[in-house]
């Protein structure tokens, strides 16, 4: 069973699709400006961003006969709170190292 938090590290693991995610969140971008970017065809750029789309890390806005692509806030946030639980267990156990520390 895949869960949510585990389709989205899937698509991140490839290394492109990292990169085209890397360079959405710098700033939206079509297609073609991200083909221009990484070393892959517009047709590979337009899988990777299917696979990023379908795991909520992007979306797409029409603007003309071009579709723009951008930071999909809902699963950015989503994934933002999978590792502040880990990051609020770590810091109420340094908390309580520090208060157990004569």
């Amino acid at each position: 069973m895949v869960t949510y938090q585990g389709a989205v590290f899937e698509a991140l693991a490839d290394p492109t699709r990292r990169s085209i995610f890397e360079l959405v969140a710098a700033g939206p971008r079509s297609v073609a400006d991200l083909a221009g970017l990484v070393p892959v065809s517009r047709p590979a750029v337009s899988q990777h961003l299917k696979v990023l789309r379908e795991a909520n890390l992007v979306r797409a806005t029409p603007v003309g006969t071009k579709r723009i692509y951008a930071l999909d806030p809902r699963g950015v946030t989503d994934v933002q709170a999978y590792f502040a639980q880990f990051w609020n267990v770590q810091l109420a156990a340094f908390a309580q190292s520090v208060e157990e520390t004569p």
